[in-house]
C-alpha cells in the first residue's frame, strides 16, 4: 500500500517508499507566470470585517494572544513534549496492530468484510496523521528535541509502513473483497476507487512476487532511497568556481557589482574565483559583453564529477530493475499505471504535440537573439547563439503584475484572497486565535476557512516568515486530511484488546478524535483538515513596518492556496482520495489556475477595500518565453529517456542520452564537457513524472480562457469549477472531471488523443495570452 503523496519543488522532500498513500503530502511550487486580459461582469463587493481584519493581522509585528488555557502542538493537549510525541507514536503503533489483526480476520464474518475498505482507509489515516505530522515539525519546529523526536517517530512509523507493504494477508483479504460482487456492488463510486488505490499501490508494491523477490524488491526499494538522498545532497553541492581574468571583464553592464568586481580583480592582479549560482555569476551571466567569461562560468555551473554521474545512473539502474521486478517495461511504465497519463507512450503523444506547437516561436525567438548577437559582435548575419548567450541577450525579469499597484502588504493579499473565495465558493478566511503551545513558533499565525452554508470547512497554520533553519522556497503540508468519521466501528477495534491494551492506545483515539464537526442536514460526521503554509517572506517590525510583497511572492502565496482550497474543499468520506491525495499530473491544476485569477484586473481590484476595476496596464511580450517553454519541455523529455528501459543496457550512459536530445530536439547546442543532469534534483522526486508542471499548467490555461477570462469572479462558474474538480479531490477519475468542467466528450478517455490535444492547448493558450514579466 505505498503512498504516492505529489511533491513539489522545494529542494525535493525526502520520501519514504514505505508508506501508505497520501502521507507526506508536502507540495513544493516551481516559479511561473502567465497572464492574459479579462472583462469582468460580476460586482465587486466591499471588504468584509473579517477580510479587512487579516491586513492587521498578518502586518502588525507579533499577534497578542489572549488569555487561554495552555495546550500542545494544533491544539492536542497531551502533545506538548518532544516525549509526547514519541509516546503518541507508540500508542499509534499498537492501536494500528489492533486494526491491522481486524482486518485479517475478516474473512470471518461476512460483516465485516464490507468494512475492510473503510478499514483499510482508517488504518491509513492513524498512521498518516502523525507521520505527516512529524514531517512538519522536522522540517519546521526549531526546537532540535522536538525534532529529534519527529524523526524517530517518522523512522518508526515508516518502519511498520514497510511491514504493511509485505503483508500478504492483508492483500488477500482486499482481492477477495474486489472479488466478492455483492460487496463491489455496496460499494460507492469513492469507496471503489479507494479500494482500487489500495490495490494498484499493493501490486507496485511486489506483494504478489515470491518471497525471495519480495525481499529483492523490499532491499532494491531501500537501495533507490539511499540513493535517492545521496543524490539530492549531491545536486547542492557547491561546483567549482570559474576563473575569470580583470580582462574579460571589460565593459560590464551593471556598474555596482561589477565595477567592485573588476577592481578586485584590478587590485589583486589575480584571477577571480566566481563559483556557479553565486550573485558573481549571475550578474556575469547578465551583464559580461565578451563570451569567455559567461562561457566560464556556465561550464564551472554545468560540470560533474564522475561519481555525481555515476550515483545518478546507479539510481536510475535501480529503478529500472525494481520495475522489471514487477513485471513493468520500465520504471515509467510503473510510476505512470495510476496517473492521467496512464503509460509514457502517451506522455510521449503530450510532450511531442507540445515541443512540435512550440517549437516555431522558439525559433522565432532564438532569431530575435541571434539579430541582437549579430549587431553586438558585428558577426555575419544569425550567429549561433550559445546557452551562454541566453542571459544576456534576453536578461531574466523579475515578474510584474499587468496594471499598477501600490506595494501590496501580506496582509493584503490575505484580504484579497478571501474576498476571491468568497466571490468564486462563497467561502472565507477568518482571522482564529492560538492557545499557548499550538503553534511551533510565534511566527504562526492561525485562519478559520469558513463555507457560508455548512460553516467551519478546516484549518490553515500559516508559517511564512523566514528564518533561521527553517527550509528555503514555499510548501503545503496536509498535516489532516478530511474523511467521514460517524461510521468508523472503533469499538470493533477493540474487541480482542484488554484492559492493558485498550489503556495504550487510548492517546491515539484522543489524538484522532479532536477537530470533527457534525453536518444536520446529512446526519454525517468529518473529520476536518488542518494545513500548513510555509514560505520565507520578510517578518514585520516595527520599525520597517509590514512585509511587502514582491510580485512574484503574491505568486507564490496564490498557488500555495489553491492547494490549501483544495484540500478544504476536497471533502470525501476517504482520506485516501480527499483534497490534494490525487494524482501527481491532476494535483497542481488547482494551485496554478489560482495564478491565472492574478493576471485580472477585477480580481486585482480585490487588493484595495474599495476601489473600481483597473485598467489592464503594463503587460508586454517576453520574447524568450517560448525558449523557456522549449527548455522545460526538454527536462521532461529527458527524464522520460531516464526512466525508460534504456537504463537496464550495459551501455546506457546518462550524458550520451542528453547529447542524444539535445542533438535531436534542441534548439541550442549541448556543449560538450558538461553533464548538468547531476543537478536535475526533480529526478528523485518527480521520477518520471516531470512531465506534469507542464501538462497542468495546460489544463489550467484552458479552464481559464473557457471558463473565467471573461468574469473571473463569477459565482456559478466558481461554484461548478469546485462541484467538478476540488470537490472530488482524487475520488473521481480526473480525465472524467476535467471533461466535464469543459464539456469534453474526447478527454474522458485520457487516451493518446486526449494527452496530444492537451499539448495542443498549452501553445494555442499561451500565444493567445500576451507574455508579461
Amino acid at each position: 500500500m505505498l503512498a504516492r503523496a505529489a511533491k513539489h519543488v522545494r529542494p525535493t522532500p525526502l520520501q519514504s517508499p514505505y508508506r501508505f498513500r497520501g502521507c507526506l503530502s508536502a507540495r513544493r511550487r516551481a516559479p511561473n507566470s502567465l497572464s492574459s486580459r479579462t472583462a469582468a461582469t460580476t460586482a465587486i463587493r466591499p471588504a468584509s470585517v473579517d477580510d479587512t481584519d487579516l491586513i492587521a493581522f498578518f502586518d502588525q509585528p507579533q499577534t497578542l494572544q489572549k488569555a487561554t488555557s495552555p495546550t500542545g502542538i494544533f491544539g492536542h493537549s497531551t502533545l506538548t513534549t518532544p516525549a509526547a510525541f514519541l509516546a503518541l507514536a507508540d500508542s499509534t503503533l499498537r492501536r494500528a496492530e489492533l486494526l491491522t489483526e481486524r482486518i485479517l480476520r475478516s474473512r470471518e464474518s461476512r460483516d465485516e468484510l464490507f468494512k475492510v475498505v473503510k478499514n483499510l482507509d482508517r488504518l491509513s489515516d492513524m498512521l498518516c496523521g502523525v507521520i505527516d505530522l512529524a514531517e512538519l515539525l522536522r522540517n519546521a519546529h526549531p526546537d532540535p528535541a522536538w525534532i529529534r523526536s519527529a524523526e524517530e517517530v517518522y523512522e518508526k512509523l515508516c518502519e511498520f509502513m514497510n511491514v504493511l507493504n509485505t503483508n500478504v494477508g492483508l492483500y488477500e483479504v482486499l482481492r477477495d473483497v474486489l472479488s466478492d460482487q455483492e460487496v463491489v456492488q455496496s460499494l460507492g463510486p469513492e469507496a471503489y476507487q479507494t479500494a482500487l488505490i489500495f490495490w494498484r499501490d499493493f501490486e507496485k508494491s511486489g506483494i504478489d512476487l515470491p518471497p525471495v523477490q519480495r525481499e529483492h524488491f523490499v532491499s532494491l526499494s531501500t537501495e533507490i532511497m539511499v540513493l535517492g538522498r545521496q543524490f539530492l545532497n549531491e545536486t547542492a553541492a557547491p561546483r567549482p568556481p570559474a576563473r575569470i581574468q580583470y580582462s574579460e571583464l571589460q565593459g560590464l553592464k551593471d556598474l555596482g557589482m561589477g565595477a567592485r568586481l573588476r577592481l578586485q580583480a584590478q587590485v589583486t592582479k589575480r584571477d577571480l574565483l566566481v563559483y556557479p549560482g553565486s550573485l558573481q555569476a549571475q550578474m556575469i551571466m547578465r551583464s559580461a559583453p565578451a563570451e569567455e567569461p559567461r562561457r566560464k562560468v556556465y561550464m564551472a555551473a554545468n560540470c560533474s564529477t564522475p561519481e555525481q554521474v555515476d550515483l545518478l545512473e546507479r539510481l536510475l539502474r535501480a529503478r529500472g530493475e525494481l520495475a522489471c521486478l514487477v513485471g513493468k517495461k520500465s520504471y515509467a511504465h510503473m510510476a505512470l499505471s495510476d496517473k492521467m497519463a496512464k503509460s509514457p507512450e502517451h506522455v510521449q503523444h503530450f510532450l511531442g504535440a507540445l515541443a512540435d506547437q512550440t517549437q516555431p516561436y522558439a525559433r522565432r525567438a532564438l532569431r530575435t537573439l541571434s539579430m541582437r548577437k549579430q549587431a553586438h559582435l558585428n558577426t555575419p548575419p544569425f550567429p549561433t547563439i550559445q546557452a551562454w548567450d541566453r542571459d544576456y541577450y534576453c536578461p531574466p525579469e523579475p515578474p510584474a503584475p499587468p496594471v499598477s499597484l501600490p506595494p501590496l502588504t501580506l496582509g493584503t493579499v490575505f484580504m484579497a484572497l478571501s474576498r476571491l473565495f468568497n466571490a468564486l465558493y462563497g467561502i472565507s478566511l477568518r482571522v482564529a486565535d492560538v492557545s499557548p503551545g499550538e503553534v511551533w513558533h510565534t511566527d504562526v499565525r492561525k485562519l478559520e476557512v469558513v463555507d457560508e452554508e455548512l460553516g467551519v470547512l478546516g484549518w490553515i497554520y500559516a508559517d511564512l516568515f523566514g528564518r533561521a533553519g527553517k527550509p528555503g522556497g514555499a510548501a503545503h503540508y496536509t498535516v489532516r486530511c478530511s474523511r467521514r468519521t460517524d461510521d468508523d466501528d472503533e469499538q470493533g477495534d477493540l474487541r480482542s484488546a484488554d484492559e492493558h491494551q485498550r489503556a495504550l492506545v487510548q492517546l491515539s483515539r484522543e489524538f484522532e478524535a479532536s477537530k470533527r464537526t457534525h453536518i444536520p442536514h446529512q446526519n454525517v460526521t468529518f473529520q476536518l483538515p488542518v494545513v500548513v503554509l510555509l514560505c520565507e517572506f520578510m517578518r514585520p517590525t516595527i520599525t520597517r513596518g509590514p512585509a511587502i510583497l514582491e510580485w512574484h511572492e503574491v505568486l507564490t502565496l496564490f498557488h500555495e492556496m489553491g492547494h490549501a482550497m483544495h484540500s478544504m474543499i476536497g471533502r470525501t468520506e476517504y482520506q485516501n482520495v480527499s483534497g490534494t491525495r490525487c494524482a501527481t499530473d491532476f494535483v497542481e491544476l488547482p494551485s496554478i489556475l489560482m495564478e491565472h485569477f492574478l493576471t485580472s484586473p477585477s480580481v486585482l481590484s480585490l487588493f484595495h477595500r474599495d476601489v473600481p476595476v483597473l485598467q489592464t496596464g503594463n503587460a508586454h511580450e517576453d520574447p524568450c518565453r517560448a525558449i523557456d517553454t522549449h527548455s522545460q519541455i526538454l527536462l521532461a523529455m529527458l527524464d522520460q529517456i531516464y526512466h525508460s528501459p534504456a537504463v537496464t543496457m550495459p551501455q546506457f550512459d546518462s550524458t550520451d542520452a542528453l547529447r542524444a536530445l539535445y542533438d535531436s530536439r534542441g534548439l541550442i547546442p549541448y556543449v560538450p564537457g558538461t553533464s548538468w543532469q547531476t543537478q536535475f534534483g526533480h529526478l528523485f522526486g518527480y521520477g518520471a513524472t516531470y512531465y506534469s508542471y507542464l501538462f497542468d499548467r495546460a489544463i489550467a490555461s484552458r479552464v481559464w480562457r473557457k471558463l473565467f477570462v471573461h468574469d473571473p469572479l463569477s459565482r456559478p462558474t466558481g461554484e461548478r469549477y469546485k462541484q467538478h474538480i476540488l470537490r472530488h479531490g482524487g475520488g473521481k477519475d480526473p480525465w472524467e472531471m476535467v471533461g466535464t468542467l469543459l464539456d469534453s466528450d474526447e478527454l474522458r478517455g485520457g487516451d493518446a488523443h486526449a494527452m496530444a490535444e492537451v499539448g495542443r492547448w498549452r501553445i494555442e493558450d499561451e500565444i493567445a495570452m500576451p507574455g508579461r514579466h
